[in-house]
């Protein structure tokens, strides 16, 4: 599957900053837990909302965007190896942030935190190794590239509708996609890893 995600992995990386300029080059590659409906469906027509014309595919960032210099199944092979010994979490969102230095809006993640932060040092490793410009931050992105004031307006637009929404403010993890870099802002699925053994079924 291929969309559009902004450049919303590379947010994950301390203060929100996003990749730009050539630090955003092609065939980066990242991974990201995906955030199923209703919840997910809500944080996708909230960012539209917010920052019209993009085309989001709600996210939480484990891994932000690396250049990868092994073989991708390779790669892919580490990661369902190191994620064999994990164990599926629940991740639950709690309040509208605004990042000081980037101004990115976004929605802090609660409980679930400390395990994304134990998943993101298992993994950023040998095939996947990388030194981040900033300390790994888990966080769902609403809205990035606005200036301090617009960030202020859109953080309590986006705080009116989290506090009216009614449905699930968490979600499981029980696998992780392996994405893609393949054009500008453009991401692709190339992998879903599942968190945990998988279990075989008898009979």
């Amino acid at each position: 599957m291929t969309t559009e995600m902004q450049s919303t992995h590379g947010e994950a990386s301390g203060n929100g900053t996003s990749l730009t300029g050539e630090a955003q080059t092609l065939s980066q590659f990242a991974l990201v837990a995906y955030i199923p409906d209703p919840l997910g469906r809500f944080l996708d027509d909230l960012r539209l909302e917010l920052t019209p014309g993009c085309r989001p595919r709600a996210h939480v960032t484990v891994l932000p965007p690396r250049p990868l210099h092994h073989e991708v199944s390779e790669t892919v092979h580490q990661l369902d190896e190191e994620l064999r010994c994990a164990t599926p979490f629940r991740v639950e969102l709690g309040e509208i942030q605004i990042f000081d230095t980037s101004h990115v809006v976004y929605l802090g993640v609660t409980h679930g935190y400390r395990e994304l932060l134990q998943l993101y040092g298992a993994l950023n490793c040998d095939c996947l190794s990388y030194a981040e410009p900033f300390p790994y931050h888990p966080h769902i992105t609403l809205a990035q590239n606005v200036s301090d004031e617009e960030a202020a307006h859109l953080a309590a637009v986006a705080t009116e509708r989290w506090e009216a929404y009614r449905g699930p403010r968490g979600f499981e993890v029980a696998s992780l996609s392996f994405v893609q870099q393949v054009a500008p802002n453009i991401w692709a699925d190339v992998a879903k890893v599942p968190v945990g053994a998988p279990v075989t079924v008898a009979g």
